[in-house]
């Protein structure tokens, strides 16, 4: 009768390591789809004082709009949770998304070849981050599903492991663009 209890004993101890363990590996695996993100900030962040030097040579009237970047910049290197980097980060995306519309007022600025590449790589550093988001989340509601299951639920609530948060998308990319076709074809 006692090897009963003991085999149970070992299997619940099997368990709850088990449980543990995998707990743990959600969790790393969250931290590690943060990181992708955090080195493609950083990478923008590389690429935007070239940009901002680039366009104070040709368009000297767009200091405000400089200067909003660099503020958001300083504020995207200085964020200490991941919505914090992301608020910071997605006010920055739509400054630099300003600064290109401003080249279009600027012939010899959008023909410089400087900045067609910092607008490339800013382009694809873009849309690696947005990649990473999708995945980071994705992680993240891997994690949260283990930590609401039972019985890593039991382990979790034990161990004090705590739910991870998604990364949401702005309000205002959410709208639905208002296109207008009324003076095309006349």
């Amino acid at each position: 009768m006692n090897w009963i209890f003991y085999g149970l004993l070992a299997l619940i101890i099997f368990l709850v390591i088990d449980c543990y363990n995998k707990l743990v590996k959600n969790r790393m695996q969250t931290k590690e789809a943060w990181s992708q993100i955090d080195v493609q900030l950083k990478r923008r962040n590389d690429l935007l004082p070239n940009l901002i030097e680039t366009v104070k040579g040709y368009a000297k009237y767009e200091n405000s709009t400089l200067e909003k970047v660099t503020q958001l910049r300083t504020q995207v290197a200085a964020a200490t949770t991941p919505a914090e980097a992301m608020k910071a980060s997605d006010a920055l995306t739509r400054q630099v998304s300003g600064i290109f519309a401003v080249a279009e007022n600027y012939p010899d600025l959008k023909a410089s070849s400087n900045f067609a590449h910092l607008q490339e790589e800013l382009t694809n550093t873009e849309n690696k981050i947005s990649y990473s988001r999708q995945l980071y989340n994705s992680v993240v509601s891997n994690y949260n599903v283990k930590l609401e299951t039972f019985p890593s639920n039991l382990v979790a609530t034990i161990f004090g492991f705590k739910a991870a948060d998604f990364l949401q998308t702005p309000e205002e990319e959410k709208a639905v663009p208002r296109v207008d076709f009324s003076g095309l074809g006349d």
